[in-house]
């Protein structure tokens, strides 16, 4: 005679089932949701109504990283995770890269790789280094510690791309000078940007000190915060005329 199965017995073969049909969706949602890009949360809304800069990168292409038909899309809250903080001087190199890479390109798809910077001034004058690691984020340009390329010519290298001329003098009241040049087409953009033309909350002289020496109270610390990110969202989405300055050279 058949022994018929127990409640229990039941119970204990339907959960394994279960489990064997649950599992792989499970899967997919913690490898592809609890790891995927986006989850950074950042206390400033306007961070994502900054326009995006848009790229192609043959290197990425052949290595496998995206199809041909591929682009890369940087956001300004790239740049922030980048650099680990939002300053006028990240959000000045974000946009004269971008404002560079329109001038050169006008309604093509940029190429990353397909363009070379050159610093005026060295690369410890003013904020010229951190300026420059943004630029090379978008642009692909490197300095000596870039990629070389494949084989003696050194193909879609990224080496040297990047470099600095200390003789070059520029206005002490400037942020930084930017030429960026296609390696193409020769075509040449300078970028000039003056981060004091986009005038800074006279609150922020007094918040400073107390903040960066950890003497603020929570609410004076907020305040300077805020008050940096109100300047910040102004050189990006509202720049007053002459913050950036682009001049085509022949």
């Amino acid at each position: 005679m058949n022994k018929i199965p127990s409640i229990a017995s039941l119970s204990k073969h339907f959960l394994t089932i279960c489990f064997l049909l649950l599992f792989p969706l499970f899967n997919v949602l913690y490898c592809h949701c609890v790891f995927a890009e986006g989850q950074t949360k950042f206390s400033q809304d306007f961070f994502d109504t900054v326009e995006p800069i848009t790229l192609k990168d043959p290197l990425a292409v052949v290595l496998g990283a995206m199809d041909k038909e591929g682009v890369f899309v940087f956001t300004y809250a790239d740049a922030v995770k980048f650099a680990g903080h939002s300053c006028p001087a990240v959000a000045g190199a974000y946009k004269s890269t971008q404002l560079a890479l329109k001038t050169l390109y006008g309604k093509e798809t940029p190429v990353r790789g397909n363009i070379t910077v050159t610093v005026a001034g060295g690369v410890d004058s003013n904020v010229n280094g951190p300026i420059s690691q943004i630029v090379t984020m978008i642009t692909g340009a490197a300095a000596d510690s870039g990629f070389k390329g494949f084989g003696p010519a050194g193909k879609y290298g990224r080496y040297n791309l990047m470099s600095f001329d200390p003789e070059q003098k520029t206005d002490s009241k400037t942020t930084c000078t930017l030429l960026f040049q296609r390696r193409d087409t020769g075509k040449k953009v300078e970028i000039t940007y003056n981060a004091a033309i986009a005038h800074m909350d006279e609150r922020m002289e007094k918040l400073m000190p107390l903040t960066l020496s950890g003497k603020a109270t929570d609410e004076q610390a907020k305040l300077f915060g805020n008050l940096m990110q109100e300047r910040v969202k102004i050189i990006l989405l509202q720049p007053p005329e002459g913050t950036f300055t682009v001049r085509e050279i022949q």
